[in-house]
């Protein structure tokens, strides 16, 4: 692995197909639901987060992507799963309370209405990749 590879695993284009077919379109709206409820309770933002963040492969079985990053200590290579930098958290904090709550249930909704289209299953993900931002500007 070269320095900050990213990688994915995961099922097969058919695989995923079928699991859409069958069901990821509308076992996503139920995620959605239940995500947004959760975020508008104090006790259930961690739930909606967690959630939120698996969005896409509820939808399509997709995987996150990570990066992976190769670095030396003492004892040999070693692998490190990065981040990006994140906003302070009271930032993130005013966000949600202010824009996040609403924001990312409207997005959320256009995201699965878009991949109702089938042709717009590309578009959705790429909204359901960015919620965790549009949500508490939380960067994967």
């Amino acid at each position: 692995m070269d320095p900050g590879t990213e990688h994915k695993d995961g099922p097969g284009l058919l695989i995923r197909a079928l699991w859409w077919l069958f069901a990821g379109w509308w076992l996503s709206g139920f995620v959605i639901g239940i995500a947004w409820a959760a975020l508008v309770t104090i006790i259930g933002i961690p739930l909606g987060i967690w959630l939120i963040n698996r969005l896409p492969t509820v939808l399509t079985l997709r995987p996150r992507t990570q990066t992976w990053t190769l670095g030396e200590d003492a004892t040999g290579r070693t692998v490190v799963v990065t981040g990006r930098e994140q906003v302070a958290w009271p930032i993130r904090g005013v966000w949600f309370v202010l824009v996040g709550w609403w924001a990312s249930a409207i997005w959320m909704a256009v995201a699965w209405l878009i991949q109702l289209t089938i042709i717009g299953i590309p578009v959705a993900l790429l909204m359901f990749n960015r919620t965790p931002f549009v949500a508490s500007l939380y960067r994967h």
